[in-house]
């Protein structure tokens, strides 16, 4: 083992208490068993669980408890999987198959999927609301989600059914769009995690930073994920790749070729780094997450 992968920090050891959390979170006795079911369907699914890793990672990097930001993390997560059953819906992206298996309205009915998001969405804020520890800036917390939740929402509307401001390059067109429908939740993620640490000395320049690193990466990962869809079987991905390109959308790849895109998440890359170097070891595991993302084949 080289020196560098022996210091590498193990950036998923928080897997298991963010996983905890939600299964926790997704018990409603009062709900209708189907609902809960299918909300369980979708959230405990797998997944990379990317953004409530992300929120404790920057909440260490702010100079917090990790385990302080699941309340936090555990909320965007609520968000990101209702947006992806929405999403799969046939109105929208009409997907089959999401983290290897069929998605929520093949497996449960397209009502059920609808409702299912709806519920999602509102424990998102009810999480929130009672969030643990008592120090947690709650009305902020529900402010960033909001704000992020109708960004990511903005960015699904000019993706899927146009009306993007006048006078943009198509790169500029994407980068809207991705900066909205993919970057938006993991920039909140990033800055809600960093906000559950305590408001100490320092704070809100390491706030800075992280919203920094926060916007690069969120742009990098959608410009990976564009690759992904032109470079991977779905059988790799486990979601249906090349969908963008068979409906027309605008992709890095479309727009600047393989070789140019791959460029662009190098750039990105080197930039969020840069972002976070003032935290020093604090912000080690962001780095690392970072030099993930980047090189992500799934």
């Amino acid at each position: 083992m080289d020196e560098k992968a022996a210091k590498a920090p193990d950036v998923f050891a928080p897997l298991s208490r963010i996983e905890e959390t939600l299964d926790r979170l997704s018990l409603h006795p009062t709900a209708p068993r189907g609902l809960q079911e299918a909300v369980r369907y979708s959230l405990l699914s797998g997944g990379k669980r990317l953004r409530p890793i992300l929120a404790w990672h920057a909440c260490v990097a702010a100079g917090g408890d990790g385990a302080d930001s699941l309340c936090a993390g555990a909320a965007v997560e609520f968000i990101h999987c209702f947006s992806l059953v929405h999403d799969d819906l046939p109105a929208i992206d009409n997907d089959d198959l999401r983290r290897g298996r069929p998605t929520l309205h093949k497996h449960a009915g397209e009502a059920m999927a609808i409702l299912a998001g709806d519920a999602m969405t509102l424990t998102a804020f009810e999480v929130l609301l009672d969030a643990k520890p008592a120090h947690l800036p709650r009305p902020e917390l529900i402010r960033e989600l909001a704000h992020a939740t109708s960004a990511m929402i903005h960015g699904q509307v000019w993706d899927t059914l146009g009306g993007l401001p006048a006078g943009l390059t198509p790169l500029d067109q994407l980068r809207l769009i991705h900066r909205h429908k993919t970057g938006a939740l993991i920039r909140a993620s990033c800055r809600m995690g960093a906000m559950c640490a305590p408001s100490g000395p320092g704070f809100e320049q390491a706030l800075a930073a992280i919203t920094r690193y926060a916007e690069d990466i969120g742009l990098m990962f959608q410009v990976v994920d564009d690759l992904l869809d032109v470079t991977q079987s779905a059988e790799h991905t486990g979601k249906r790749t090349g969908k963008d390109i068979d409906a027309g959308k605008l992709t890095y790849p479309g727009v600047l070729g393989i070789e140019k895109t791959r460029e662009q998440v190098d750039s990105l890359k080197r930039d969020a780094l840069t972002a976070i170097e003032p935290l020093g070891s604090r912000g080690a595991a962001l780095a690392e997450l970072c030099e993930l993302m980047s090189t992500r084949t799934k």
